[in-house]
C-alpha cells in the first residue's frame, strides 16, 4: 500500500463506498418488493421480474451473497480509510478515519440507498438483478460454502431454511390487501370482493326466508284453493306439501302448472304431483360458501332448510347467495331493507321487525351481535325473555330503541332514537 498514491486511494475508497450502497440498496429492494406484483409481472415475461423472482427462490443465497460482498467492500475501505488517517493525520489519523468513515458509510452506503431502494424496490431490483446473477454464478462455492454453515448453525436451533414461508394468504390477509387496494379496485368490486371472503362465516339459516313466509300450497286443500294459489303466485316455484309443510311431497314450477292448466283434461292434483320436481334438501349450518358449490354440482337453484329433526327450517335460493356477493337485485320479490327502514323527521329511524341484524350492520355500520337470532325482533325478544307491550323502551348492545307495535306475539316496529345513530354514523 506504501506504493499506492493518495489519490489513487482515495479513489478506490469512494470507488468501495458505492460497491458497498449498491449491495446495500440491493437487499433492502429485493426484500421490500411485492412478491405477488412480482410474480405477477414474471408471468407476463417481464425478464427483471424473472431474474429477480429466481434469485429470491432461495432468499438465504441471495442474503448470504449480498453480505459476502458488502462486508469485503466494507473491510478493504476501512483498511485503506486507515491507511489514509494514519498518512495525513498519523497515529491520530487512526481515529479520525474510523469516526469519518462511519459516518460517510452510514449516509452515503447504508441510508441514502436503502432509502431509494424503499421507495423504487422494482427499478433498483430489476437493475441490480444483472449484477448479482452473474455474481451468484462466480463465486457460488463461496456462498455455497457459507451458507452451509449458516444453516448447519441454525439447524442446531431447530430451525429448518427449507421450510420457509410459501407466501400463500389468509382470508384475513387477504381481505386486509383488499381494504388497502385504494383507488385500483373500485369500491364496488372491493365490497364483492370481501363479501366472497365473508361466505365462510355466513350459514344458510342467515339467509333463507323463515318457513312461515315460504310460498307453499296444501296438496289436500280444495281444489278451487289450490287453483287460486297458483294463479296469484308471484314466485317461480312453489312448495308442495300435505297438511303440515314439514310433510313435503315436491318443488313445482309455476310455469309447469300454467301449462296444465292450458289442457283442462290434464289440470288435476295428480298431475300437479307428478310434475313436481324432487326437493333438494340442505341440513342446517352450512356455510354460504359451500352451499354455492353444491348448488353448482348438483344442478339445483333452490333447497329447503332442514334441522337435526328434519323440520323445515326455512327456504334458500342461488339467487339470495348471489345477492349476498353483489348486492339485491332489483327483481327481488321479498322486501328490501330499504323497504323495512323509515327514517323519521326527528332524525331517528322506524324498523320493521323481521328486519335482518346482519343486513342492517352492512347497511348502517351497526354492531348487533349475530350470533343469536337472525331478526331485530327475535334479537329484543331474546334481550328481554318476554313478549313485551307497545312503547316499551330499552338500551340494546348499546343501541336505544322504543317498541312501538307488536301484534302476533311478534314485535312489528321499533324506533332507533337519533342520539344513538350519531354516535354510530
Amino acid at each position: 500500500m506504501d506504493d499506492i498514491s493518495t489519490g489513487i486511494l482515495f479513489s478506490l475508497l469512494i470507488l468501495l463506498l458505492v460497491i458497498s450502497g449498491y449491495f446495500s440498496g440491493s437487499e433492502t429492494g429485493m426484500m421490500s418488493l411485492n412478491r405477488y406484483k412480482l410474480r405477477h409481472l414474471a408471468n407476463q415475461g417481464h425478464r427483471g421480474a424473472k431474474r429477480v423472482e429466481k434469485l429470491l427462490s432461495r432468499p438465504d443465497r441471495l442474503i448470504g451473497l449480498i453480505l459476502i460482498g458488502n462486508n469485503l467492500v466494507n473491510i478493504l475501505a476501512s483498511a485503506i480509510a486507515t491507511i489514509l488517517g494514519m498518512r495525513l493525520y498519523g497515529d491520530i489519523g487512526v481515529a479520525i478515519a474510523t469516526g469519518a468513515l462511519t459516518l460517510v458509510v452510514l449516509v452515503f452506503a447504508e441510508v441514502t440507498p436503502k432509502t431509494l431502494a424503499t421507495l423504487y424496490p422494482e427499478r433498483i431490483s430489476f437493475a441490480s438483478s444483472v449484477v448479482l446473477q452473474l455474481l451468484m454464478k462466480l463465486l457460488y462455492p463461496l456462498v455455497w460454502f457459507v451458507n452451509g454453515i449458516t444453516n448447519g448453525f441454525l439447524m442446531l436451533l431447530g430451525l429448518r431454511v427449507d421450510k420457509t414461508h410459501d407466501g400463500k394468504l389468509s382470508s384475513e390477509e387477504l381481505r386486509t390487501v383488499v381494504n388497502e387496494a385504494g383507488g385500483l379496485i373500485p369500491r364496488r368490486h372491493q365490497d364483492m370482493l370481501l363479501s366472497i371472503l365473508d361466505l365462510e362465516n355466513v350459514t344458510v339459516e342467515d339467509l333463507m326466508i323463515p318457513r312461515n313466509e315460504i310460498a307453499a300450497i296444501n296438496v289436500n286443500d280444495d281444489w278451487k284453493s289450490i287453483v287460486r294459489q297458483l294463479s296469484h303466485s308471484a314466485h317461480g316455484r312453489i312448495v308442495l306439501y300435505r297438511d303440515t309443510i314439514d310433510e313435503v311431497v315436491g318443488m313445482l314450477r309455476v310455469r309447469e302448472a300454467y301449462r296444465l292448466m292450458m289442457d283442462k283434461n290434464d289440470f288435476s292434483k295428480e298431475n300437479l304431483l307428478r310434475a313436481a320436481d324432487e326437493v333438494y334438501f340442505i341440513p342446517e349450518g352450512t356455510p354460504l360458501n359451500i352451499q354455492l358449490l353444491k348448488f353448482q354440482r348438483n344442478k339445483e337453484r333452490i333447497g329447503l332448510i332442514v334441522d337435526e329433526y328434519g323440520d323445515i327450517q326455512g327456504l334458500i335460493t342461488l339467487e339470495d347467495i348471489l345477492e349476498e356477493i353483489v348486492g339485491e337485485f332489483t327483481t327481488s320479490i321479498s322486501p328490501t331493507l330499504a323497504e323495512e327502514i323509515t327514517p323519521q323527521p326527528d332524525g331517528s329511524l322506524l324498523i320493521e321487525g323481521s328486519a335482518n341484524i346482519r343486513d342492517l350492520n352492512k347497511s348502517l355500520n351497526w354492531g348487533l351481535p349475530t350470533d343469536g337470532p337472525r331478526t331485530l325482533n327475535g334479537l329484543i325478544l331474546e334481550h328481554l325473555e318476554d313478549i313485551p307491550d307497545s312503547q316499551l323502551s330499552i338500551e340494546l348492545a348499546g343501541y336505544q330503541m322504543e317498541i312501538i307495535e307488536v301484534s302476533d306475539n311478534m314485535i312489528k316496529q321499533i324506533r332507533v332514537l337519533p342520539n344513538q345513530l350519531k354516535k354510530t354514523g
